[in-house]
């Protein structure tokens, strides 16, 4: 009999094209990897891997057999379900994804609970850009991923996964206490002109968000330093340098000497939480849910 887990770490360099990938996604070691691949040709009594210059690729009977490992291990994770589903508790892994404000802003108040309540679930959490968490659910390597887009800069969800959305997250543009804007109550896009911005870096949803948004006003912005850590723009703004425009979940006090300025039109992000549809009937990603939006809902009150 085919061993399972040999089957896994098949289909795994299939899917993501190398060893080293593989071994990534699954948390193994490459030589892990390429031992249980060397073990499923004997076991098989077929050539599965074939050298080329400092790699290797699958032959067609690799490619073959991983198509049919696919199958195998969405029956395993079926069996698996109905199984979790029969017990109606919350167990086994749990593996959340978010991006940094929701990991900073919104788990500290979700996991201690959510923990407390299904002590039987191993909950673990990785901050991660929303395209990548997506893809990383698509993939079956993690369960749930917190996400945000903007109404103009849509986050594409593949058809097979479910969303539900927590809220939104307002945004403000952001001045040190010198700058020329300093005493406005409101600002528009057109007051921007010339600035030099402080945003993430190029490909990002709040890159792409800010161009679209300044180029639809007939502005467009100059990106002059990329940082990727909203501490970090803080800290440069309070010293005088350069204009942001920051989400309010996750973003604290402000430090002395930098201005929120509210936008008009008024910016704000769309928070999500999603999953795979297959997994829906899982009480661990019920609970989850649940938790996440309670967590939402108690910092809109707060």
């Amino acid at each position: 009999m085919i061993d399972l887990g040999r089957l896994r770490a098949l289909h795994a360099v299939a899917t993501y094209g190398s060893v080293g990938s593989a071994a990534e996604a699954l948390g193994y070691t490459p030589s892990a990897v390429s031992q249980q691949l060397a073990k499923l040709e004997r076991e098989t009594r077929t050539t599965l891997i074939e050298k080329r210059g400092r790699g290797i690729v699958l032959t067609d009977a690799a490619l073959q057999l991983a198509a049919t490992a696919s199958q195998v291990l969405q029956l395993v994770e079926s069996a698996e379900l109905s199984l979790e589903e029969q017990r109606g508790q919350a167990i086994g892994s749990l593996a959340i994804a978010a991006f940094p404000t929701a990991a900073r802003g919104l788990l500290p108040a979700v996991l201690p609970q959510l923990i407390h309540d299904n002590p039987a679930l191993d909950v673990t959490v990785t901050e991660t850009d929303p395209v990548e968490a997506v893809a990383a659910v698509a993939r079956g390597e993690i369960q749930i991923a917190i996400v945000h887009d903007w109404h103009n800069t849509p986050l594409a969800i593949p058809e097979e996964l479910s969303r539900v959305k927590l809220g939104s997250d307002p945004a403000d543009v952001l001045v040190p206490a010198s700058h020329r804007l300093a005493g406005k109550e409101v600002v528009r896009a057109e007051d921007l002109v010339g600035e030099r911005w402080i945003c993430q870096p190029a490909g990002s949803i709040c890159h792409e968000w800010l161009v679209r948004t300044m180029r639809k006003a007939g502005v467009q912005p100059e990106v002059a330093y990329s940082i990727a850590e909203y501490q970090t723009q803080l800290a440069m703004l309070a010293r005088g340098i350069g204009i942001g425009l920051l989400p309010r979940l996750g973003r604290g006090t402000l430090p002395d000497g930098v201005i929120a300025l509210p936008l008009q039109p008024a910016p704000s992000r769309r928070l999500y939480a999603v999953w795979r549809t297959a997994t829906a009937r899982r009480p661990a990603i019920a609970v989850t849910l649940a938790a996440l939006k309670a967590g939402w809902s108690a910092r809109d009150t707060a």
